[in-house]
């Protein structure tokens, strides 16, 4: 094993690993799992030439800067689909400017290839086994069943990645802490970054928290169990005051696998006290609505997102329906509190 130098960059990936536990690093013949960890260096940059770190700050980052890195899935139609190698290999793909490294199968042409990394080996402890960042999950509920009375939740979810879901989450944090409540916010899946949830803490939010919480990367092919497990234990944890409120955001769209998961269960269904629809344009919107009746029976409560700060799409929109809009850009104290409560 190999002593890691002081100074690296450790990202928002690896939110559950802090720097005490970071000492070693062997390259091993080992097949890599969602939540590995391992030191690394840029040997080429693309798409990314920045690292998110667990704080929130943003590192330039240039060919030989070293980080942790983690592996994980990605599924971002503006960028990549990329998932973990079958097998160790020294040359990985920056998936995310948070640190997840894996192998890009497909790209958007709009973006350019990605950063590349060489993996030096697995970060390990004194013992010589890998660190996982799934082994040390910051959350734990003390208790396994739910009270009845629970914390009214707002879902937010959209058409599409970049739809305007997280400025509408914001709205709704400085909403409901304007109005004097308690509000926790969560964003229940994606990928791994910070910027989301930290604009939910400048808003209002007393609590923040995602799946990063327990170790996952990201949510890109997690299994069902995994996916609930991550929305029930926030649950459980957070949103027990039938007096406060709780915000969470589905990431990308009502047709992504994760997402579409949740709003089949009746784990989430049963706990929806107003559902935000995000979209980009009036098709979308148009569009959206539809599917979010017909494939899942749910009728949002108000449409925001990017179409929303547009008077001209608000017209069109109105041919199609009575839905409320609230503008996500330009927000309304008045508008917001009758939507919401």
């Amino acid at each position: 094993m190999h002593k890691i130098p002081d100074w690296y960059i450790l990202p928002s990936a690896a939110y559950t690993i802090n720097r005490k536990q970071i000492k070693y690093y062997n390259f091993l013949d080992k097949q890599p799992e969602i939540g590995d960890v391992v030191y690394g260096k840029i040997i080429r940059l693309g798409q990314h030439a920045e690292l998110e770190n667990k704080s929130g700050r943003i590192h330039r980052i240039n060919e030989g800067s070293t980080a942790i890195f983690v592996f994980g899935n990605r599924y971002a139609p503006d960028y990549y689909e990329g998932v973990i190698p079958m097998t160790m290999t020294t040359k990985v793909d920056l998936l995310a400017r948070s640190g997840i490294i894996g192998t890009v199968k497909v790209k958007n042409s709009s973006v350019n290839e990605p950063t590349q990394v060489k993996v030096l080996g697995y970060v390990c402890d004194a013992s010589g086994q890998v660190l996982n960042t799934r082994n040390h999950s910051l959350i734990k509920p003390k208790q396994s069943k739910k009270k009845e009375q629970r914390s009214k939740l707002i879902l937010v979810v959209g058409t599409s990645m970049n739809s305007g879901k997280s400025t509408s989450a914001t709205a709704c944090c400085w909403a409901l802490t304007s109005m004097g409540y308690d509000v926790r916010a969560s964003k229940l899946t994606g990928t791994a970054s910070l910027k989301d949830i930290l604009h939910m803490q400048d808003t209002g939010a007393s609590i923040i928290n995602d799946f990063t919480s327990f170790g996952f990367p990201s949510t890109y092919l997690l299994n069902e169990t995994e996916v609930l497990g991550i929305f029930n234990d926030l649950d459980l944890k957070y949103a027990n005051n039938p007096n406060n409120f709780w915000i969470v955001e589905l990431a990308d769209g009502i047709l992504q696998r994760e997402t579409a998961l949740l709003l089949k269960s009746p784990d989430v269904r049963s706990r929806i006290h107003k559902l935000i629809f995000a979209a980009h344009d009036t098709f979308g919107a148009i569009g959206g609505l539809h599917i979010l009746k017909q494939e899942f029976g749910l009728v949002p409560d108000a449409i925001s997102g990017v179409c929303s700060s547009s008077p001209l799409v608000l017209r069109e929109l109105a041919d199609f329906t009575d839905i409320p809009v609230f503008n996500n850009l330009d927000w309304d104290l008045k508008q917001l509190s009758e939507l919401l409560i």
